[in-house]
């Protein structure tokens, strides 16, 4: 499926915005799933790309504001056409960090006992690294399950274990808690961010899943849904994945000035 994708981030201020530096994961790369034909990223001042530890495309710039500017507002502007294959099962190139690496705790999905136990009654301990695809499958179900989507639920900085404990978030929160799970079972697990296609789920165009290690020592990975409890297909746009959502976040910034900040997003996908 060949997707064109409109991605618009509105900054509004209160007050002249003095200094602002921006740093931005919103550049998806071609690969196994999919392959970019075409893609732009706009932005207030001149973008500088580098790669991050993971592979991912990062842009940034910095605004630096003079004593007679009156700048209340910034604009941050992708949009490209990708084509999506629906291949959820794939290897990491060798220069990627090693899959023991995301079993690592971070601050968004710590392993825990009770996850632990919550998982245990969905997936076997892995046998010589290798984890059986079904079992996390019907793991994600779980998840989905007793983490329903609810809009407007959590914010940015709930962690696993909070939304869990809670019953509801959505769906960077259930894809933290699928993520947390798996390393408290000893399963190599990461966070992916992304887009979706669904005409009746607008509210998902912005979306997040997961990367669980099938078979540590090829390196195999399968992406997981867990919001719709299935293997990536040709809905998914994949455009970054880190540890959890803080190494990978659309846009992560600091500014001076500004007094009070709005943020609107605007994503639109459509078929081509």
């Amino acid at each position: 499926m060949k997707l064109h994708v409109r991605h618009v981030t509105d900054y509004r201020y209160t007050e002249p915005l003095r200094y602002a530096l921006q740093t931005m994961w919103l550049t998806p790369l071609s690969g196994p799933a999919q392959t970019v034909h075409f893609w732009s990223l706009g932005a207030p001042e001149k973008l500088f790309e580098q790669a991050d530890a993971f592979g991912n495309k990062v842009s940034s710039y910095t605004f630096v504001g003079q004593a007679v500017d009156n700048v209340r507002w910034s604009l941050v502007n992708a949009a490209g056409d990708v084509e999506t294959f629906g291949i959820a099962e794939f290897k990491d190139a060798p220069t990627m960090p090693h899959p023991a690496f995301f079993l690592r705790a971070t601050h968004l999905a710590t392993p825990h006992e009770r996850l632990a136990e919550f998982g245990r009654g969905f997936v076997a301990p892995p046998v010589a690294g290798i984890t059986d695809l079904g079992m996390l499958l019907a793991l994600s179900q779980g998840v989905a399950g007793v983490v329903s989507y609810q809009k407007n639920s959590t914010t940015v900085t709930t962690t696993a274990l909070q939304a869990f404990d809670a019953g509801a978030g959505v769906c960077q929160d259930q894809a933290h808690v699928m993520v947390a799970i798996c390393r408290s079972l000893g399963i190599p697990a990461r966070y992916v961010s992304g887009y979706f296609y669904a005409a009746n789920e607008p509210d998902l165009a912005s979306h997040a899943w997961v990367d669980v290690c099938l078979d540590v020592a090829a390196r195999r990975w399968v992406s997981i849904d867990v919001t719709h409890s299935c293997p990536i297909d040709e809905r998914h746009v994949r455009l970054a994945m880190g540890t959890d959502y803080n190494a990978c976040p659309p846009i992560k910034g600091v500014r001076q000035g500004g007094g009070e900040e709005t943020m609107t997003v605007d994503i639109t996908i459509q078929p081509v």
